[in-house]
């Protein structure tokens, strides 16, 4: 299988994820600001995940762009990044339904830090069929983003169960320590 189906397959449940998880955000109660207040903290959790899903769709493609093989065990990682993410619409809205409560906070913790570990895996699996010379093992060599977000997300989870709001704030943390696009692979393919 070619790199294109790799991705336009990702791609494509990437964008049937973000849509389950617009389709659960409930219009107001009324037509005025007022009115929006409620919604406020589901459309924070919308935010948030949207960034995330945003985050793994531009990472995931700057991977497969450096990639020159696709063999049997990186689909099936990238299947299983794909099931991590795909349980982001479920723990998006247990958070948002029960935004103060530390098992729902703790849940998405733990999504976050299952679809970083599967990315991981995903990358480490796209070395291994390139081989020992493989060009994206040294565009990846000091990966401190990848190996911080995990502890991070491990901190978040802690902190669900102390103070959810904080929490929360490791949460985002990470999404904004990954907005700033990694540049490593543009580099060196560029």
């Amino acid at each position: 299988m070619g790199k294109g189906r790799l991705e336009a397959f990702s791609d494509g449940v990437l964008a049937i994820i973000i849509t389950i998880m617009v389709l659960e955000i409930k219009a107001p109660e009324g037509a005025t600001l007022v009115a929006l207040k409620p919604l406020v903290p589901t459309l924070l959790a919308y935010v948030l995940s949207f960034v995330y899903v945003g985050i793994y769709w531009n990472n995931h493609h700057h991977l497969l762009q450096a990639s020159t093989r696709v063999s049997g065990s990186v689909l099936w990682a990238n299947l299983h990044l794909l099931f991590w993410l795909s349980l982001l619409p479920f723990s998006t809205r247990w958070m948002d339904d029960y935004h103060s409560q530390a098992l729902p906070n703790a849940a998405y913790g733990l999504v976050l830090l299952a679809a970083a570990l599967a990315y991981w895996l995903l990358q480490q699996r796209i070395i291994a069929a390139e081989g020992e010379q493989s060009a994206l093992k040294q565009m990846l060599a000091h990966d401190w983003k990848g190996r911080l977000s995990p502890v991070l997300y491990l901190a978040g989870i802690g902190l669900s169960f102390v103070h959810v709001h904080l929490a929360q704030a490791t949460y985002a943390l990470v999404a904004l320590i990954w907005l700033i696009p990694d540049r490593r692979i543009e580099r060196r393919m560029g």
